[in-house]
Order: C-alpha cells, then structure tokens, then sequence
C-alpha cells in the first residue's frame, strides 16, 4: 500500500495522458509508478526517454541480461513493484524461474554464466552504498563487454537504482506482473 494517497485527482497534461492510454492498451491498467511520476511530467518524459534508450533492440546487452541486473537492483532496493515488474521481464525475456529464483545468491550458482556473475556483481556494488564499483569490478567487467555496452549497464544499473528508490520510498506495491511461482508443500 502506497504511503501517500493516491494521486486520483490529479490533472495530468495530455502526453501523459497518451502515454497513460499505451500503459491500459499494454497492461490493463495504468502502471502506478507513472501516476506518481506524471505529476512531474518533465522529469516523467526524460525518464521514459532514457528507459527508451537503455532498453532497446540494439542494444549490445541481451535483453534476459538487463531484466535480470534490474531485478536484482530490485531486490536490493526493496521495491515491490519493481520486483513484480522486472520479474516478469525476466520470465518473459526467457529467464527460468530457477535462475530468477537463485538470483539473490548468484554469485555461488551454477545457473549464472560469468559475463551474468560479472555484470551482477557490478550492479551489487553500484547499488549498496557502502561499496564502490572500483578498477578490479570493471577489469571483470572488461572480459566479457566492451566499453560502450560496460558505459549502457552503468547507465541501467543507475536508472533502475532512481526508479526502485522512487518506487520503494512512497510505498508502492506490485501490481500483479509475476505470480510467485506456488511453493513446494513439505
């Protein structure tokens, strides 16, 4: 449960509202997330945008790749939401629900191949302040990527820490996008 009430009577300018009208088409309903961050809808379009760009087609980062460094961002920020939410990309980018379910502890899993280790260990580091990405993190990082897709996980490992903290310091729940798969009965 949101910590603030939500945003229902909210005017909202009308891009916003388009955007509102793709997230219905797409989803059912409109992402909660995005009712909170249209009531700045500058700073709710340039984070479109530069989502846009981090997650495109061409990326040099695979898409099962990104969703997972998200969703581990995701737990480490505690956000509900954006758990739900990048736990589904996963499943939907073709991510199993072994390796999303050992993704906490993938640094001793033999699911994780060592470019996903390297690349998640980096997303650890960036995200726990009482760490730093430092020289040793970006040498293993450099056995796997080259320099442009290294600076694009820098960049998606930053957005997905700006919108987790957004999204976990109001209180915003999941909203349904990945069923838990049932635990097993003892």
């Amino acid at each position: 449960m949101s910590y603030l009430p939500a945003p229902a009577g909210a005017r909202y300018p009308w891009y916003v509202r388009l955007i509102f009208f793709f997230q219905r088409r797409r989803h059912g309903s409109e992402l909660e997330p995005a009712r909170w961050w249209g009531r700045v809808p500058g700073a709710f379009l340039a984070m479109s945008a530069m989502y846009r760009a981090l997650d495109r087609k061409s990326s040099p980062l695979d898409p099962g790749l990104r969703s997972l460094v998200q969703a581990r961002v995701s737990q480490i920020n505690r956000c509900e939401y954006c758990i739900d939410l990048n736990s589904s990309l996963c499943v939907e980018r073709g991510v199993g629900p072994d390796k999303l379910g050992a993704l906490s502890r993938f640094a001793g899993s033999l699911l994780f191949d060592e470019r996903e280790k390297a690349a998640l260990e980096y997303a650890e580091a960036m995200t726990d302040s009482k760490r730093r990405a430092g020289a040793d993190l970006i040498a293993g990082l450099k056995r796997h990527f080259d320099d442009q897709a290294i600076v694009e996980l820098t960049a998606l490992i930053a957005f997905q820490n700006m919108s987790s903290k957004f999204n976990a310091a109001l209180g915003i729940p999941a909203q349904g996008f990945c069923v838990p798969p049932p635990r097993p009965t003892k």
